[in-house]
């Protein structure tokens, strides 16, 4: 009942956000739909016509395939590779409806995970109902909401599957939420960051049956048939996907799409994560060198990183990053949660609680990250600030950061007014439901924590409003996407800070469903 009640809003919105424009993301997948629907199967990740290349893997290319039996009753043209930047009113209200009808699969998986929560029964106060608060945190989600109905893409079926893999783990069906672990990754390989949080749980959970009196594993209650039944589902997946690229012997090909090392470090909008600011601080090492003569000005390369492009570049100071060293920092930064999750279980909300975890850190230290990637954290940590106090003050600085950091996707002056009422709404929600859940607590957030979110505001009025209208814009372009950016990662790398210690503070005290 609850989540019918806070998905009723969403269904009657979002339709309404179909006469908005399209952007570079429309013609990505405009393209891919010409692709999948006019060529073979073993010519889709060869096709190059235009830049948008085929770089999904191939579950989200069949889904392509799939929209595109639909999309021609809507504008044939569409579906023509040569046709570039094709952006008629039916395309866009195709593209748009596809996203709203596709969301339904995100809409159940939320009603799921509503269910696995524990918390107050009977409350006659909505704001302290811990069921019905996720279910608007989820389906209401500002960044979901900009990203996919407004900038488009099409991040609200895919966490679907992601939250109902989660919610099946919590209702201890692993085999269920292996499989739609297993499918998610064919759809959108991101996820792998997350990945050694399932194997991890799924081993020390469901292939071990039982544990010894003080917690800690008992070593012959291991099955092997259940790790046969675990290792089936996964090679099966794999097979469907993969197999008749490997007959063809074009996985590599495959491969080469997934995983384009040579776009640089980071996006053309900087993630706001640790690259972020170590990229500001060798901007600032480079001026003061330059100040006092300590670089030459002739063997620095000109704004590398600030231009604002997709590349490769090099530090002016500090050692410059390869993708290698940033898959290293991202495994050592998750290694502390895995082994939590191993070595302390806490049953599915450990699991959940390393699962964010993973996702923190493959966004702080990742390679070529994009901004959206945050909403991997987000919206699974939205479960835990339900339960908990310590979890809520963590989503709280996570959330209206990382939503502040996607600003920059949508930079036309109509969209300004759309986006700040959007975020000014859920992020009122956000602070009213917690507080009303946990009024018992004290306040969720210190004076340091409040302070630094107080600032997003004349940073955004700085940035949004002040500087478009000054001459800077003109010789720095960059500077008010840098500094969104760099503000954005302090508060972000402090939440994955706060989350680590809350990890290993000792086991969460969370509600208890009465009986």
């Amino acid at each position: 009942m609850c989540c019918h009640l806070s998905s009723s809003g969403p269904l009657y919105i979002l339709p309404r956000l179909v006469p908005l424009g399209g952007n570079f993301d429309f013609e990505v997948h405009r393209n891919w739909l010409a692709i999948t629907h006019s060529l073979p199967v073993s010519q889709w990740y060869y096709e190059a016509t235009s830049e948008w290349t085929l770089d999904y893997p191939p579950f989200f290319a069949w889904f392509e395939y799939g929209l595109s039996r639909v999309a021609k009753y809507f504008d044939k043209e569409m579906l023509v590779i040569q046709n570039l930047n094709h952006s008629s009113y039916p395309t866009i209200l195709f593209q748009r409806l596809s996203v709203i009808f596709t969301d339904v699969l995100f809409i159940y998986a939320v009603r799921e995970c509503c269910r696995c929560v524990n918390g107050k029964r009977g409350t006659k106060e909505p704001l302290e109902n811990p069921q019905l608060v996720l279910s608007v945190l989820l389906l209401w989600n500002f960044g979901l909401l900009i990203v996919d109905h407004i900038h488009f893409q099409y991040n609200g079926f895919l966490f679907g599957f992601m939250l109902l893999s989660i919610a099946r783990l919590f209702q201890k069906r692993h085999l269920e939420g292996a499989f739609l672990f297993a499918v998610l990754l064919h759809f959108k390989h991101i996820n792998l960051y997350v990945a050694p949080a399932y194997g991890v749980y799924l081993l020390r959970s469901y292939c071990f049956t039982a544990n010894n009196s003080d917690g800690s594993l008992r070593w012959g209650s291991f099955s092997f048939l259940r790790l046969v039944a675990l290792g089936f589902i996964v090679c099966f997946v794999s097979a469907l996907s993969l197999g008749p690229f490997i007959v063809w012997g074009q996985l590599p090909q495959v491969l080469s799409r997934l995983f384009p090392f040579k776009r640089g470090l980071c996006h053309a909008y900087w993630a706001p994560n640790f690259w972020a600011l170590y990229n500001a601080l060798d901007k600032a090492l480079s001026v003061i060198g330059l100040k006092y003569k300590f670089l030459d000005p002739a063997k620095m390369p000109k704004a590398a990183m600030t231009g604002g492009l997709v590349q490769e570049f090099q530090h002016t100071v500090l050692p410059s990053v390869t993708p290698l060293a940033t898959l290293t920092f991202t495994a050592i930064s998750m290694l502390p949660s895995v082994f939590c999750l191993w070595f302390k279980p806490q049953g599915p909300r450990g699991f959940l609680r390393c699962l964010v975890l993973c996702a923190l850190s493959s966004f702080m230290f990742g390679w070529h990250v994009h901004e959206k990637a945050v909403l991997l954290a987000i919206l699974p940590l939205s479960l835990l600030a339900v339960e908990r106090s310590r979890d809520a003050s963590t989503y709280l600085v996570l959330s209206t950061t990382g939503h502040l950091s996607l600003f920059p996707l949508l930079f036309t002056a109509p969209e300004l007014p759309i986006k700040i009422l959007l975020m000014l709404l859920f992020t009122v929600y956000s602070f009213s439901s917690l507080k009303a859940i946990f009024r018992k607590e004290g306040p969720l957030l210190n004076w340091l924590e409040t302070i630094y979110l107080i600032g997003l505001i004349p940073l955004e009025i700085l940035c949004e409003i002040v500087m478009p209208f000054t001459t800077w814009i003109v010789k720095f372009p960059f500077l008010p996407l840098l500094l969104t950016s760099v503000y954005c990662a302090v508060g972000v790398t402090y939440a994955w800070l706060k989350l680590y210690i809350s990890a290993f503070a000792g086991p969460p005290a969370v509600r208890r469903k009465k009986e």
